[in-house]
C-alpha cells in the first residue's frame, strides 16, 4: 500500500520533469538557429568600424599590382562572409604607438650612414615608437636571418636616386643584426656599391639613376646646369647592362621628375618640363614619370639575360617640406606622425602612385610563360603621414647651414617598414614553388 501511494505521488514529478526537459532543449535549438541567423546577417553586411571611419579620408586607390596582403603568422587571417580567407591591401592602414624601437641603432649597425643620423645631431627621438598597422592585418617585424635564408645565393640590387641608397642603408643595417656585410666594390663618387653577406652567397647593390632613362646635364655656356635633357625612348645603360645576373631588383624614383627637364624621343626634342618662356611644349610630370618607367619596366620585361628576375616597384614618397623648399627655408618640425586629414585628396603622390601601379599591371598583362614576375611595395600613404621623421635641420654639419632635409628618412625610422614589407612580400609571393 505505500508502494503505491509513492507512485501516485511521484509519478506526476517525473512527468513534469520530463516535460520540462523537453521544453528546455526546444529552447535551445531555437536560440541556437536564431542567433546563427543574426551572425550571418551581420558577416554579411558592410559594418563600418572605427578603422574604417578612421581611414575614410582620403580614399587610396586600390592596389592592383597583385601582389598578396600579408598575414602575421602570429594571428589567425581575416575571414569572409563565406569562409575564405580575405586579402589584405597593406597600404591601408596607421601609425600606432610602439613600446619598442628599431632593431638596430647607430652603434650596432657598421655600415651606418652618417648623414641619416638624427639622433646624434639632436633629433628627438620620439619619431621611433611607431608601427605600421594595415586596417585588417599585420606586416610582421623585419627579421634579418629569416630574409638572408630567402635570397640565399641570390643578388639583389636597388635601381634609383638617393630615396633607393637611403632605402638599401636601412636594409643593410636591419641585416647586419645578423651578419656583417662586406663592401665588395664602390665606383669613385659611391653611386654604385655592392656589398657581400659571405655565409649567405648574397649579394646586394645599389645601382644609381635619376630617371631610369639616359639623362645627362643641359649645358648652358659651357657649363653642366642643374637641368637635364632626357631620352625617354632609351632606357640608362649605367644600371640596365648589371641588371644580368640579379634575381631581385627594387626599383624607386619620381623627385627628380620636378626639376627642369628637356624631353627627347627618337633623337628629337619633344618639350620640357619647368621651361616656361622657351616656346617649347611643356609636358606634365605624370606624363613624362609614366613614359619613363613604361621604357625601363617594358626593358626588364624583355631583357633575355634576365631569366627568373623578380622586380618590385617601390611607390612614389613625398616629402614634407613646409613654408618654402629645399633653397626657399623649407623646414619640418613635427614630432608626431599626421592627421590623415591632412592628407591632401589632390596632392599628386596620389597621381604618381597610380600610374605607378598602372604601369606595373600593364607589364604584367603582357608577360607570358612565367620568366618574369613584378611586384609593388606600396608605401605612400604609409610615409605621407610621417612628417615627423625627415633629419630637418638634424643632420651633418656642413650642410645643416644651408638647407633642411625633408625628403629623406632618419635612420632607425619609418623607412624599416620598407623592408618588413620587402620581406613579407618576398615570404608571400615569391619563394619558390
Amino acid at each position: 500500500m505505500e508502494w503505491s501511494v509513492i507512485q501516485r505521488k511521484v509519478g506526476p514529478l517525473l512527468w513534469l520533469l520530463v516535460i520540462s526537459t523537453i521544453l528546455a532543449l526546444f529552447i535551445m535549438h531555437s536560440s541556437s538557429t536564431f542567433s546563427i541567423s543574426i551572425k550571418a546577417v551581420l558577416t554579411q553586411s558592410p559594418l563600418v568600424t572605427t578603422s574604417d571611419v578612421s581611414n575614410q579620408s582620403p580614399s587610396l586607390p586600390a592596389n592592383t599590382s597583385g601582389v598578396t596582403p600579408v598575414h602575421n603568422s602570429s594571428s589567425s587571417p581575416q575571414l569572409s562572409a563565406d569562409g575564405n580567407e580575405e586579402q589584405c591591401d597593406t597600404s591601408k592602414g596607421k601609425w600606432v604607438k610602439e613600446a619598442g624601437a628599431s632593431i638596430y641603432t647607430n652603434l650596432t649597425c657598421p655600415t651606418y650612414p652618417d648623414i641619416n643620423n638624427c639622433g646624434k645631431y639632436g633629433k628627438d627621438q620620439s619619431y621611433l615608437y611607431w608601427r605600421w598597422q594595415p586596417d585588417s592585418c599585420d606586416i610582421p617585424r623585419f627579421e634579418p636571418e629569416t630574409f638572408l635564408n630567402i635570397v640565399r645565393g641570390k643578388k639583389m640590387a636597388f635601381i634609383g636616386d638617393s630615396l633607393a641608397r637611403n632605402q638599401i642603408d636601412s636594409l643593410l643595417c636591419l641585416l647586419s643584426q645578423a651578419e656583417t656585410p662586406r663592401e665588395v666594390s664602390r665606383d669613385s663618387i659611391g653611386k654604385y656599391v655592392t656589398w657581400y653577406f659571405p655565409p649567405h652567397d648574397f649579394t646586394l647593390m645599389v645601382m644609381w639613376t635619376e630617371y631610369f632613362v639616359e639623362a645627362r646635364p643641359r649645358i648652358i655656356n659651357g657649363t653642366a646646369s642643374n637641368s637635364f635633357e632626357i631620352h625617354l625612348d632609351k632606357v640608362s645603360t649605367n644600371w640596365a647592362e648589371k641588371l644580368p645576373g640579379v634575381d631581385y631588383a627594387v626599383l624607386s624614383g619620381g623627385n627628380w621628375f620636378f626639376r627642369g627637364i628637356h624631353l627627347y624621343e627618337e633623337g628629337k626634342m619633344i618639350g620640357c618640363i619647368n621651361c616656361r618662356g622657351q616656346n617649347l611644349t611643356e609636358f606634365d610630370v605624370t606624363v613624362t614619370i609614366r613614359r619613363a618607367l613604361r621604357t625601363a619596366l617594358q626593358y626588364i620585361s624583355s631583357c633575355k639575360d634576365c631569366e627568373g628576375l623578380v622586380t618590385f616597384l617601390r611607390t612614389f614618397t613625398s616629402s614634407h617640406f613646409e613654408n618654402g623648399s629645399w633653397l626657399t627655408g623649407g623646414y619640418c618640425n613635427r614630432t608626431r606622425p599626421l592627421n590623415e586629414t591632412r592628407i591632401l585628396l589632390d596632392d599628386i603622390a596620389w597621381e604618381i602612385r597610380k600610374i605607378q601601379l598602372e604601369e606595373i599591371e600593364r607589364v604584367r598583362r603582357q608577360e607570358s610563360g612565367g620568366k618574369m614576375r613584378f611586384g609593388v611595395l606600396d608605401v605612400t600613404k604609409a610615409m605621407m603621414l610621417r612628417a615627423d621623421a625627415h633629419p630637418g635641420d638634424h643632420w651633418t654639419k656642413k650642410s645643416k647651414a644651408s638647407v633642411n632635409d625633408c625628403l629623406h628618412w632618419c635612420l632607425p625610422g619609418p623607412i624599416d617598414m620598407w623592408s618588413d614589407l620587402l620581406l613579407a612580400t618576398l615570404e608571400k609571393n615569391f619563394l619558390p614553388s
